[in-house]
């Protein structure tokens, strides 16, 4: 008897270990994947943006212009740490000018920007600085760097938009290398060959421009002329002959009409023309 109810103690063990088991399980798995898909969405939104391709494109040939009219090679360097996201100049996109042997004589700005987590204290940073050749004093590369801030290129921006501030930087560089006395100012891009203009048409005769207020009072009066003498004809056909002939006017068969003799009286006619009868 005794032996008998062990085995239902130990079986109620069981059940009690698996379902401490499901409860963990239940709660373990959904947090370790909630932590997973929160750093992986963490990590994407804390990469740097490169420059669009119209940027880049657009960027380049602006460096190309002020390297033949100045001498001086220009670019641009963005960094998430040490990670290069995009690097540039006026020999292309993709290449940087501190290395390249045709550019002895050459000015970089660079940006190294750091994005952290929500849950960081720490804010997101931008580090800018222009850096240059040998042959370049440092304190004019410095004032470079300072003048980007004119332009509205300053941390902030280069936080929110860093791809469009660092090709905007680098289009400034020449001005600002111009104004630091390193180079004479770059020459305004020229226009390519415009076709001729074609003449203008023929302005035609100007004498009723200012005097179109007479020629409407003209036409008005004429206007109103024509409907007077349109209302004059119409009365005079309405009292034509025939139509509406008066009492004494004589007939269409040349008979005078009958009646009375002005100062007769009526009783004196009846009379004259009874003895005219007998």
């Amino acid at each position: 008897m005794g032996g008998g109810t062990r085995p239902a103690a130990a079986r109620s063990t069981g059940r009690k270990s698996t379902s401490l088991e499901a409860a963990l399980v239940r709660v373990i798995v959904p947090g370790v994947a909630g932590l997973c898909l929160a750093g992986c969405a963490s990590g994407s939104d804390l990469d740097v943006p490169a420059p669009a391709t119209d940027e880049r494109t657009d960027t380049v040939p602006i460096l190309r212009e002020a390297f033949t009219s100045q001498g001086i090679c220009y670019g641009w360097r963005l960094t998430d740490g040490y990670d290069v996201v995009s690097v540039g100049s006026n020999l292309g996109d993709g290449t940087a000018v501190g290395d390249a042997p045709d550019c002895p004589r050459w000015i970089e700005v660079s940006a190294d920007i750091t994005y952290t987590s929500e849950s960081s204290e720490a804010n997101d940073s931008a580090y800018i600085q222009v850096e240059g050749s040998d042959d370049i004093d440092f304190a004019d590369l410095s004032g470079i760097a300072r003048g980007l801030d004119r332009f509205g290129l300053d941390e902030d921006t280069f936080i929110d938009d860093p791809g469009w501030a660092i090709t905007r930087a680098a289009t400034t560089l020449p001005l600002l290398a111009a104004e630091a006395g390193l180079a004479a100012p770059a020459a305004t891009p020229t226009a390519g060959s415009a076709a001729s203009a074609s003449p203008l048409p023929d302005a035609g005769n100007d004498f009723w421009r200012d005097r179109w207020g007479w020629l409407l009072a003209t036409v008005a009066l004429l206007l109103l002329a024509a409907l007077f003498v349109t209302v004059g004809v119409a009365q005079r056909r309405t009292t034509a002959p025939g139509r509406g002939a008066a009492a004494d006017a004589p007939s269409r068969s040349g008979r005078k009409p009958r009646g009375r003799v002005p100062g007769q009286r009526a009783g004196a006619g009846a009379a004259g023309r009874t003895r005219e009868e007998a």
